[in-house]
């Protein structure tokens, strides 16, 4: 497990989910301290959705909560691998929230900020939170 009390990252993993592809859709994030604390988290119902959508929406909603909170250095980490190649090649995010998506790189380009890749048994809160918002069906953090 790398050092994040190095870098002062603060961690965040994210996770969405949906029940079929279109289906309905939750996506969740948890924040952590670069001493492993918790800081805060989220989850939101996002009605139907696509499932690869739903996964760019929880990166989204991630930066959006770590812009409100003022952090300023990022590391996310997501399941998904077409989530970290858009960060480099901007055209592999979906037209339908390609807009949404270039207001936050704005927010990433003033930030120290790595993305990485992380196994489902590595988001395991994460997505206990996205699952939450099935219950629920609402946004809470």
């Amino acid at each position: 497990m790398f050092d994040f009390n190095v870098l002062k990252f603060f961690d965040i993993n994210t996770n969405g989910v949906a029940r079929g592809s279109p289906g309905l859709a939750v996506c969740g994030g948890i924040f952590c301290g670069n001493m492993r604390e918790f800081i805060g988290d989220f989850s939101a119902f996002l009605d139907i959705q696509i499932a690869s959508i739903v996964e760019f929406y929880g990166c989204i909603r991630a930066i959006e909560e770590a812009q409100e909170m003022g952090l300023t250095s990022l590391w996310v980490g997501c399941d998904f691998a077409l989530i970290c190649a858009a960060f480099t090649v901007r055209t592999n995010v979906p037209w339908i929230i390609r807009n949404r998506w270039n207001i936050y790189l704005n927010y990433y380009g003033k930030i120290r900020f790595r993305i990485s890749h992380i196994f489902q048994e590595g988001i395991a809160c994460a997505n206990t939170l996205a699952k939450l918002g099935f219950i629920h069906r609402e946004q809470f953090h």
